[in-house]
Order: structure tokens, then C-alpha cells, then sequence
């Protein structure tokens, strides 16, 4: 959660991102803008997965298959309805909705009204569907929505990153295809039946399987045969040529983007079965509440750079108008003015966190369950 506020922080402040160079282009950034960019790619696939984890450990706390799945659909529907409103405003300040997108809560939202029916499965099915879709996904890159005929537009949304036109008026970028994601909740859930296990047997699970996927990572991403559309190559700087094997494609999110991020991030869990350390603690806070962290975060941040670009420039209109126009000279900070920022609102959301989570902790109405 704290990772994923330094991806946003950058966006809306660095000047590189007001000006639209790309973070990961071994041709224009630097080593320490590159690795702020790549460490958030960690982000969106540990969600999806771990949430697919979550709902396994719900039927383990007495709620029904019934009970879970309208959750699921209700909860997912829910997710899509606020991406295409609540966050398209979020992002730009702006109701115009002729143009919108499906960014990462738009992908949850899907993943959970697939996981509602994927549930009713057993538990080894929901695996192979699940790595099956995360696996073989890379085989369909070399199909093109034209190929759909009128159906393009739900190649977009299934596997190919790109804007969708509903008429002439209407136009929709899908930022987060579905295919894959679907794949990595499912392997979330049946993920979770490790969880069954003794803690011993479970941490060894943990660690082996965490050390398999980064081992798997590295064999596959070195042969370049498969598994991203990037390959990576030898850059004239020993460090850029890591870099670009580094540099996996996350839209849609390939297998060695997949291998990348899951890998280290269930050898974490291994790591911390013992127990949270106790410098890691005061970050539970947003863990315990992460969607209305979420729902805060994006808003606060906007309304930061709004405030800066005031300041400094006299004007806001690159961000209050939704990006539609070019931001002027001046806009945009360093990439150490980012993480000064980055901590400010991480030191600002804590107590409206915590807040949060307290009350879901003393109070029981269902709508908290949505948030």
C-alpha cells in the first residue's frame, strides 16, 4: 500500500511525468527513477493475488460458498461502478465521462465477479484455471483486435492494452486487460489452502514455492523465448543491461512480470510468518483498511499537485482539466522532492487509517464490508 502512494506521488509530481517521458525507457531515465517506478510494479499483482487468498481464508471462517459469491459479485460490480466514476474523478477532477478507463480497481472488480462463480469449483480447478490463464496468456499476443471484426473492443478489454471508441463520442482505454488478472486471483485463492497447513510446513511452502517462482523468473526471462514482448538485451552500461532485464511488460501483465513480482512477494510471506517485525507494524494500519486507503489517497495527492502547481505557476489546469492540455513551464518537481511529498502523505493518511480501521473494528454494518 505504501509502494503503490510513491507510484502515484510520482506520477502527479515528478517532472518527467508531467511531461510524458517514460520511467522505464533505458534511453532517457536514470538507474534511481527507473528502480522508484520498477519497485511499484509489486503492487497490482500482490493485490490481486492476495485477495483471491482473502476469500479462500473467508470459508475457512464459516461463510458459505452462497454467502461468498454474492459477495463477490456485489463487491466486484461495486469496484467497476466506482473505477468508471468516483476514480475517473479522482484522477482528473473532471465529470466529463466521454472519456474513461479500467485501471486496476476495474480489474479487481472483474476478477471478483469471475471468482464468484470460480468458487463453486474445487479448490485444485480454481488453481489450474487460474495459473492455466497466467501461464498460456502470452500465446495470444500476436492477436490483433482487428481480427475481431466488430467484436474488437472486447479483445481490449480480454487481453490487448489499448482505447476502446463506442461511437464517436464515447471512448474507453483499457489499462488493465482482464485475462490475466482473473488468472492471478484464482492462483490467489487456491493459494490460500496453505494456509491449512501446520506453521512449520507452511513457511517451508512459503519460502520454497516464493524461491521456485524467482528462480523460474530468472531461467525463462534469460532465454527471451517466451513468457514477455520485451526481450531484454546488453545495454553499453553494465547496470542498464540488469535494468533491461528487469524491464518486464506489465500491460497486460506478462509471466515474467508475474514470476517477477509473485515470487519475492510470497517469499516475504515465508519471511514474516514468524510475525510482523516490529518496524514493519505501523504499516498494518493501512493494510487492516486498504480499499478506503486507497479511495483517500488518489484524491489527496491530486489536490496536492493542484495546490503546488498554484503556487508555483499560477495555474492548475494540466491536472483540474484532466491532462487535456500541455502543463506549462515550471511544472513538476524532482525525483527527491517526490519522496519528500511521498512521506508527507503517508504521515497525513496514517491517523485517518487508523481512524478507519477502528471503527470497522467496533461496528458491523454490512456497507463497511465494501470499503
Amino acid at each position: 500500500m505504501v509502494v503503490m502512494a510513491l507510484d502515484h506521488t510520482r506520477d502527479y509530481f515528478h517532472f518527467g511525468a508531467q511531461h510524458g517521458a517514460d520511467p522505464l525507457d533505458l534511453a532517457t531515465t536514470t538507474p534511481w527513477l527507473f528502480l522508484t517506478r520498477w519497485i511499484t510494479h509489486y503492487c497490482a499483482p500482490l493485490f490481486s493475488f492476495l485477495a483471491g487468498t482473502g476469500v479462500f481464508l473467508s470459508t475457512l471462517r464459516g461463510k458459505s460458498k452462497r454467502e461468498l459469491s454474492w459477495f463477490l459479485l456485489t463487491r466486484g460490480l461495486w469496484l467497476v461502478l466506482l473505477e468508471l466514476t468516483f476514480f475517473k474523478w479522482a484522477w482528473t477532477f473532471s465529470f466529463d465521462l466521454h472519456q474513461n478507463w479500467g485501471l486496476v480497481i476495474w480489474s479487481l472488480g472483474w476478477s471478483m465477479v469471475a471468482l464468484a462463480a470460480l468458487i463453486h469449483l474445487p479448490v485444485w480447478a480454481v488453481g489450474v484455471f487460474g495459473v492455466t490463464l497466467m501461464v498460456a496468456h502470452n500465446a495470444l499476443d500476436g492477436i490483433r483486435a482487428e481480427s475481431w471484426g466488430s467484436l474488437a473492443w472486447l479483445w481490449h478489454i480480454l487481453h490487448l492494452r489499448g482505447p476502446v471508441m463506442f461511437g464517436e463520442a464515447f471512448r474507453f482505454r483499457v489499462g488493465y486487460p482482464l485475462i490475466p488478472w482473473v488468472g492471478v486471483m484464482a492462483a490467489g485463492y487456491a493459494f490460500g489452502a496453505v494456509y491449512r497447513l501446520d506453521p512449520s510446513a507452511r513457511r517451508r511452502w512459503l519460502v520454497g514455492l516464493g524461491i521456485g517462482l524467482m528462480v523460474a523468473f530468472v531461467d525463462l526471462r534469460f532465454t527471451n523465448a517466451y513468457g514477455d514482448a520485451m526481450p531484454w538485451g546488453a545495454q553499453p552500461r553494465a547496470g542498464y543491461t540488469v535494468l533491461s532485464f528487469l524491464n518486464c511488460v506489465k500491460y497486460p501483465p506478462s509471466l515474467c512480470y508475474l514470476l517477477m513480482t509473485l515470487g519475492p512477494g510470497i517469499l516475504l510471506l515465508g519471511c514474516f510468518e514468524g510475525g510482523t517485525p516490529a518496524w514493519l507494524r505501523p504499516f498494518l494500519v493501512f493494510g487492516r483498511v486498504p480499499f478506503f486507503y486507497y479511495f483517500v489517497h488518489i484524491p489527496l495527492i491530486h489536490a496536492l499537485a493542484v495546490l503546488l502547481n498554484l503556487a508555483r505557476i499560477g495555474s492548475a489546469d494540466v491536472w483540474v482539466l484532466g491532462g487535456n492540455h500541455p502543463p506549462p513551464p515550471g511544472t513538476g518537481v524532482s525525483l527527491l522532492a517526490v519522496y519528500l511529498v511521498w512521506a508527507a502523505v503517508m504521515v497525513g493518511l496514517y491517523p485517518l487509517c487508523r481512524w478507519f480501521a477502528d471503527l470497522k473494528r467496533r461496528r458491523r454494518e454490512a456497507w463497511l464490508t465494501y470499503f
